[in-house]
């Protein structure tokens, strides 16, 4: 069961790693779901109903090979820097703060 699951993520990944287009990552996606649901392990369904319910923003990832890390990076320091501030009133000023210390 350990070697079928390791082969399973490994596939998922190589859809990542080797498909170019978005409808060369839909078909192997898609034999990778197959693969899944005759596999029977419980963990990688629950990825499979995930990966299914999303698969439409997970295939976007082919149009430019981008993803959202950047956003989500900047995110997370915003976040950091507003948990460094706490209690601060004048936003104007937290606003002029962030824009100094990330612009």
């Amino acid at each position: 069961m350990i070697p079928k699951a390791y082969q399973l993520s490994l596939g998922l990944g190589d859809v990542f790693r080797i498909c170019t287009s978005k409808e060369q990552a839909f078909k192997r996606l898609a034999l990778w779901y197959n693969e899944v649901d005759a596999s029977g392990i419980q963990s990688f369904k629950t990825l499979f109903r995930s990966v299914q319910n999303h698969y439409l923003d997970i295939l976007n990832f082919f149009n430019n090979r981008a993803t959202n890390a950047a956003a989500e990076s900047f995110n997370a320091k915003v976040k950091s820097f507003r948990n460094a501030m706490r209690g601060i009133r004048d936003i104007n000023f937290l606003l002029f703060r962030l824009v100094k210390l990330y612009a």
